[in-house]
């Protein structure tokens, strides 16, 4: 079933009999393996495992110099002691799968901006020419960081460790977001990917925080919206696939099965088509076209119409991929969506924040 990040997070560590697989994101790994909800994985079971991209098996370097947040491999390998680490063994908590470096986009058909050439900053979302047609992503693990890395960018706040906020920090960050939605520059936040599609459609928006999928939904509806590459390196996040921890015997056998398959190319020929890469892109080169393959790993001008998963035109010929190659795009991460220490604490302040933003909306159109 599908849920939005917040329900499947709930879902997943307190009903863990009520699913076999579980398909989010490592950030969220430590509450769901906290609980034990999930099983280990074993890595002789997967086909593939030694063809697969290093940038979730090993600790890397962001665009800041150092990983910032929970890179995937820090919580990747289970040690004897049942506690994660980026030290390998032969069980995993996640199964590495899709994953994105995620921005922000402009809906550039109503305004003349060149977004490649004229927005270098995460700052741009605090941009007062955008008043009233700012949002972001409702899920503190992701939307807190697009805010935050806007306000450092943007001089009015300094972090210690972005992937790890304080209380001071968090609560700095929460005033700053109570400011900008009591003067009315943020929109509503969202959840779905689905939703800012129809809010830049109808011009509700002109730049948002945004997921690959609603990019390409947007140019299949004709809209001409860009992702943004920020300077300060992009938001990224890891998906993966877990064994519930009631899986044994045959229905144990399916799921490995259902991961083996999953990695096989095919399904990662559907989330090329709509931004996503694959952990294993070599087997996904032999499901796309050489052009399909050219422009969503290359970052190479696409040389011929492209389509999305259900085969509708969604990109131009000679459009290029906002960030270029899969290899530049990986290399300009500025911090991983995180689970902090003071999750907790972020939670019930990014909670107030969104009720906030949702009373005002109200307040507005009952006016």
């Amino acid at each position: 079933m599908e849920q939005d990040f917040v329900t499947a997070q709930r879902t997943a560590a307190m009903a863990p009999d009520s699913y076999d697989v579980y398909d989010q994101c490592f950030h969220n790994l430590d509450i769901v393996w906290y609980w034990r909800a999930i099983q280990p994985i074993e890595t002789s079971r997967i086909q593939i495992w030694d063809e697969m991209s290093d940038l979730a098996r090993s600790v890397g370097r962001g665009a800041s110099g150092r990983e910032l947040g929970d890179a995937p491999a820090t919580r990747l390998y289970v040690q004897p002691d049942a506690t994660l680490s980026a030290n390998p063994t032969g069980q995993i908590s996640m199964l590495p799968t899709v994953h994105n470096f995620d921005s922000f986009a402009i809906n550039v058909g109503k305004v003349s901006l060149d977004v490649d050439r004229d927005v270098t900053s995460w700052s741009e979302l605090l941009n007062t020419r955008w008043h009233g047609r700012v949002a972001l992503v409702d899920e503190p693990a992701i939307g807190a960081f697009d805010l935050t890395m806007a306000l450092v960018a943007a001089g009015r706040m300094q972090v210690r460790d972005l992937g790890n906020m304080t209380v001071a920090e968090i609560e700095e960050m929460y005033h700053h977001a109570v400011d900008l939605v009591n003067s009315g520059h943020l929109a509503p936040f969202w959840r779905r990917a689905s939703e800012p599609v129809e809010r830049f459609a109808n011009g509700e928006l002109s730049i948002s925080s945004i997921w690959s999928p609603s990019v390409v939904a947007m140019k299949a509806r004709g809209l001409s919206v860009r992702q943004a590459s920020p300077t300060e390196g992009y938001r990224a996040w890891h998906g993966g696939l877990c064994l519930a921890k009631h899986l044994e015997d045959h229905r144990l056998d399916m799921a490995y099965a259902w991961f083996n398959w999953f990695l096989d190319g095919w399904a990662g020929a559907c989330m090329a088509r709509q931004g996503y890469y694959m952990s294993a892109p070599d087997r996904v080169r032999g499901f796309l076209d050489p052009e399909e393959w050219d422009y969503w790993y290359e970052g190479k001008p696409a040389a011929r119409d492209l389509p999305d998963p259900e085969d509708h035109l969604a990109i131009r010929a000679g459009e290029v991929r906002s960030g270029g190659s899969y290899r530049a795009r990986s290399k300009h991460i500025a911090v991983w969506n995180s689970t902090m220490d003071e999750h907790n604490f972020l939670v019930r302040r990014w909670n107030e924040i969104i009720a906030l933003a949702a009373g005002r909306r109200v307040r507005r159109r009952a006016s």
